[in-house]
């Protein structure tokens, strides 16, 4: 599932390339049918992004909001002039892939015939967008969307977020704090490797009662996501180990080939102490932790 960095980025694209422009909207599948045809022709106000939820604002109060889901994705395309990601979301074999190499000559806009389920197809000035296998698609007033955002807990990407309704969250809580942190009311856009590797990189214990937690951790907990989530959508991928001190190199290469230190490495040494890394099911995803590490 794509976790919240992504969506971010989503948000950034759609603000930069479609922004102020009346879209065509149309339903190549047909399952958002009367949506497409209710925005069909109205100008993109704007985008945001709020854990892992994309708003598009439009005029007329109209709000498209989308939850990419585990399957969802965004891809886009367009003349020489447009710019951005070509797919974000997933499945995997996609990515974010941010070269053009691609892009046709330019000239005026080309649209090609849609492939496979497109929910929805935004057609803009100089580029197209289409959402495919989306877990929520739905068009709101500005109030439904707002109250939908208002449900969520705090975002680490937001630089306004107040975090204390998530430190609040985890003091009152007996549930495990890997629980927790995946639970969108609480913190919103943490996923299963911010997750992992959050806890890791702190020492914590996932299966500790974020209660047991004293606030320095949980404090620091949150600055840690926010921290690797920052990363996350300023190189479009989650990279959660630290950078190689070597200067002159671009940041998007200053990291050593592994991208993780516990997620996905079920039963390899602990890139730290050599503790086996472990694994099990908590609320139906896969939990990865050092023992030793996060006694």
């Amino acid at each position: 599932m794509p976790e919240g960095h992504s969506v971010h980025r989503l948000a950034r694209q759609f603000a930069d390339c479609f922004a102020g422009q009346a879209l065509a909207v149309s339903s190549p599948q047909g399952r958002f049918a009367a949506g497409a045809a209710a925005l069909d022709g109205a100008v993109l106000e704007g985008a945001r992004a709020h854990g892992k939820q994309l708003f598009l604002d439009f005029a007329g109060d109209r709000v498209l909001r989308s939850h990419l889901g585990l399957y969802g994705a965004w891809s886009f395309g367009g003349t020489e002039r447009f710019r951005g990601a070509s797919s974000i979301g997933a499945p995997r074999r996609i990515g974010e892939r941010e070269d053009d190499d691609d892009a046709p000559a330019d000239g005026p806009l080309s649209v090609p015939p849609p492939v496979g389920a497109v929910r929805v197809r935004l057609v803009g000035e100089e580029g197209w967008a289409d959402l495919r296998g989306p877990s929520l698609c739905v068009i709101e007033t500005r109030a439904e969307a707002d109250a939908a955002r208002a449900r969520l807990g705090p975002d680490p990407l937001d630089p306004a977020a107040d975090p204390e309704p998530f430190l609040t969250a985890l003091a009152r809580s007996r549930r495990p704090v890997g629980a927790l942190l995946m639970d969108q009311a609480v913190v919103a856009g943490i996923g299963n490797i911010f997750r992992a590797e959050s806890l890791f990189r702190r020492g914590v214990d996932p299966a500790a009662p974020g209660r047991s937690l004293d606030p320095a951790t949980a404090e620091a907990l949150w600055a840690e996501n926010v921290a690797l989530m920052r990363t996350g959508v300023r190189l479009g991928r989650i990279v959660t180990t630290d950078p190689v001190d070597r200067p002159g190199i671009p940041e998007e290469r200053a990291w050593p080939d592994h991208a993780h230190y516990a997620y996905g490495r079920t039963g390899l040494p602990c890139r730290r102490c050599g503790t086996p890394v472990a694994a099990a099911p908590l609320e139906a995803r896969t939990l990865y932790w050092c023992p030793s590490c996060q006694r």
